[in-house]
């Protein structure tokens, strides 16, 4: 056949008794480049809306970087979904990380020449790297049983804590370490950062092999090997025809929505508060642990309870996160407790999000599927995030929690109704 005629030859070589080793080797080289990816991108994306302040000469353009970086995760999110829906995983992370490495060696022209437009056309091209370590996760499950599939998910995104804390402290050295040349000391971490994007997709390209997505499809059966269900068009559909597909879609839209617009404001409010900036910086630090460390509790508890479980689990925390935080004013301990509940339940509603996703669509969509879903989550996110500002400056910081809050109402009735109306079939993970 045609699908079967373009299949890899180290693909048409695994059998279902390679899966266990095949398994173990795909994971240590998704973390791997988690925790490369994950070091790349704070590394340098904490420096970016001074750098953008000294570039454009003004504060009132200091956030565009960091939207411009948000849209680029969002806008390459469908390309790159349809090329690993036709050409595997490999190669769609693979371009994926050497377009954010081209868009951080962009950033740093634009800050030896001045130029604000080339500066966000570079940290477009730098979300490129941001929207590869999502599509990671996904390819932690294209392998996983069934069973333990949110475990798989679960285990990559922890995997990110590691560069997420370690990112930020090592931007001061970054930047010191192009003294005396004629490249912009803020600038300094995105030559890093563009090393660091290079070498993740040299680990992915030589060692995440075989496929795991081709892997999967080939054992899958011949059903899944017709071209025609694996289309973008094949993938919008499989989500219209899914009740469950949709709550994972609107889940993770709706978590990562809610979490990123009360997450920009809180330094903000903890200033006005009295805080400081090392207070801050403690503050932000316990919300990404709560973000990565505890994932894979996460995916235990998905696996174990049912991913509709654990999505309540995620509009539960959330909305305490919401109260605590919205209702603290300056008992910044009272802060700090509701952003590191926001960080779980993020975790809570990412990974059981990702897993149902999986689930409920046929194999051959399923890379479409997560393309749809990265691209839907980046651009609420994107404009939550913009409009929060906004809420904060004409309402409060209060009200912006309370906002955050209302969005999870729709996404608890639909996880209610999707649980009454369309139970799990017996042989499909726990939902």
């Amino acid at each position: 056949m045609a699908g079967t005629a373009r299949t890899p030859r180290d693909v048409r070589a695994v059998t279902e008794a390679d899966l266990p080793g095949l398994r173990r080797r795909t994971s240590g080289v998704l973390i791997a480049s988690q925790i490369l990816g994950g070091l790349g991108i704070p590394i340098s994306i904490a420096l970016a809306p001074v750098l953008a302040t000294e570039v454009s000469g003004t504060e009132a353009m200091s956030g565009l970087a960091s939207t411009a970086s948000v849209v680029g995760t969002a806008l390459v999110s469908l390309p790159l979904a349809a090329l690993m829906t036709a050409r595997g995983r490999r190669p769609g992370l693979v371009l994926a990380y050497l377009i954010g490495a081209g868009g951080a060696v962009l950033v740093v022209l634009a800050a030896v020449l001045g130029n604000f437009p080339l500066l966000l056309l570079g940290m477009a091209a730098f979300g490129a790297a941001s929207s590869a370590n999502l599509q990671c996760r996904f390819a932690a499950a294209d392998l996983a049983a069934p069973d333990r599939r949110a475990r798989a998910i679960s285990t990559v995104v922890w995997a990110t804590t590691i560069g997420a804390v370690l990112g930020p402290n090592l931007s001061a050295p970054a930047s010191r370490s192009f003294a005396g040349t004629s490249i912009p000391e803020k600038a300094g971490p995105f030559l890093w950062a563009a090393v660091i994007f290079l070498l993740t997709a040299l680990l992915i390209g030589v060692l995440l092999r075989p496929d795991p997505l081709l892997t999967a499809r080939a054992l899958a059966g011949p059903a899944e090997q017709a071209a025609g269900g694996r289309s973008l068009r094949a993938g919008f559909a499989a989500v219209r025809a899914s009740p469950r597909a949709r709550l994972a879609l609107v889940t993770v839209a709706v978590t990562h929505t809610a979490m990123v617009s009360i997450m920009v404001m809180t330094p903000v409010d903890l200033g006005h508060h009295g805080a400081g900036l090392q207070l801050i910086g403690l503050v932000i630090s316990g919300h990404i642990a709560g973000m990565f460390a505890f994932s894979p509790v996460m995916g235990w508890l998905a696996d174990r309870l049912g991913r509709l479980s654990v999505i309540g689990l995620a509009a539960g925390l959330l909305s305490i996160a919401a109260l605590l935080a919205g209702t603290a004013g300056a008992n910044h301990a009272q802060t700090a407790a509701g952003l590191f509940l926001l960080g779980l339940g993020w975790s809570a509603g990412l990974v059981s999000g990702s897993a149902l996703l999986t689930d409920s669509v046929p194999q051959a969509a399923r890379a479409a599927v997560q393309g749809l879903s990265d691209l839907t989550m980046n651009t609420c996110a994107g404009v939550g995030g913009a409009l929060s500002g906004l809420i904060v400056s004409q309402a409060g910081y209060g009200w912006l929690n309370a906002v955050g809050a209302a969005l999870l109402l729709p996404m608890a009735g639909l996880a209610l109704f999707t649980a009454r109306r369309h139970p799990v079939p017996a042989d499909t993970p726990r939902a």
